[in-house]
């Protein structure tokens, strides 16, 4: 196989987790006998302090030129008081956009091991498997009007979706769904909000296409709620963007830690994939940030843009295999359970195990 890769390293920790990813990445050619070319670029705050965008033209065409874009992650607080354009979360959006990935999966799963690692009691978490599917495009984060008004006395934005960016996100649900568990919970605010209504509706006239696939509506609070109390009722979780970008980061409390959480975003040309926790600026450059988020969104890379599902299984076994052994970064060390290793550490382990062909 040959491929073209992008990877923006983006701000904080970014570049530390993508070159963990990167290493794996080119790992996985040496082993399987691929040849993959990859090139990085800036993106976010380190293209700003560059005096770019924060999404350069250079980077935007690249990405849409590769077979697949790995990121890192934007953000960086010395933009936080910046106009939305000289923001690094816009070339987030931007990206997105340009890509056209309408759907963001992401699997979030309680890994053999971990059950004592996280925030919740082990006999609530232990066999937890869902997957979020989370459309990516629409709804209040791209809907218009939005802006400020009244000398900044007020802002507003305005969630929009239509039937058809419903149907289409709602068509990936039911998809995955019919490869796992057979359940699909829409999440919803339909007794409030209209775009909601047309929401629920669309889900279910969809839902009927898949009849060995169990469709049931949560509103959005209770299903924080049951997430928090009862993650294993749950398998494939759809939602909007807003309550998806929530609901998500809730996940990564119930498996142990967002830093072991990948992401997806498909549905347009290649496909951007990126670990779900943010730039995390406070431990960049300490060899604390868990890589494990960013690696495990190589094997999603490997597996929906390039179709190469044993070496995206290769990968996912070596990260099952280093967390058996025992390697614990400090996010998912708790109180008297272990030492925590560095990041570069847990790095390393998954990587030697990957290269041992099999």
């Amino acid at each position: 196989m040959q491929a073209s890769v992008v990877v923006l390293p983006g701000d904080g920790i970014g570049p530390e987790v993508t070159a963990a990813a990167e290493q794996v990445l080119r790992a996985v050619a040496s082993r399987f006998g691929h040849t993959f070319t990859i090139t990085s670029h800036p993106i976010g705050g380190a293209a700003l302090r560059g005096g770019g965008l924060p999404l350069p033209n250079e980077t935007r065409e690249a990405c849409l030129a590769a077979d697949a874009v790995l990121l890192g992650a934007v953000g960086d607080p010395a933009f936080d008081s910046s106009p939305s354009e000289q923001r690094p979360e816009t070339a987030l959006l931007q990206l997105r956009q340009a890509l056209g990935v309408f759907a963001n999966l992401r699997p979030a799963k309680v890994w053999p091991g971990l059950e004592n690692g996280g925030a919740f009691k082990p006999e609530l978490v232990t066999g937890a498997d869902l997957l979020i599917v989370r459309e990516l495009t629409g709804g209040i984060y791209y809907g218009e009007p939005r802006g400020t008004a009244g000398d900044g006395e007020s802002a507003f934005n305005t969630m929009r979706y239509s039937r058809a960016e419903v149907e289409r996100i709602a068509e990936v649900a039911f998809k995955s769904a019919v490869t796992r568990r057979g359940l699909v919970t829409s999440v919803d605010k339909a007794n409030v909000l209209e775009t909601s209504r047309l929401w629920r509706e669309v889900v279910t006239e969809v839902g009927t296409r898949y009849p060995d696939v169990r469709l049931q509506h949560q509103y959005v609070d209770s299903c924080a709620l049951l997430l928090a109390t009862n993650p294993l009722q749950f398998d494939v979780v759809l939602s909007g963007n807003l309550f998806g970008d929530i609901l998500s980061d809730e996940a990564g409390a119930v498996v142990g830690s967002l830093g072991l959480l990948p992401s997806a975003s498909v549905g347009g040309r290649g496909g951007l994939f990126e670990p779900v926790h943010g730039s995390a600026p406070t431990i960049a450059g300490k060899d604390i940030a868990n890589p494990i988020g960013a690696i495990a969104s190589v094997a999603m890379l490997l597996r929906h843009a390039l179709g190469a599902g044993p070496e995206a299984e290769a990968v996912d076994q070596a990260i099952g295999g280093a967390l058996a052994a025992g390697y614990r970064t400090a996010d998912l060390v708790s109180s008297g359970s272990g030492e925590a290793v560095g990041g570069s550490m847990m790095a390393r382990e998954i990587l030697t195990r990957v290269q041992v062909s099999g």
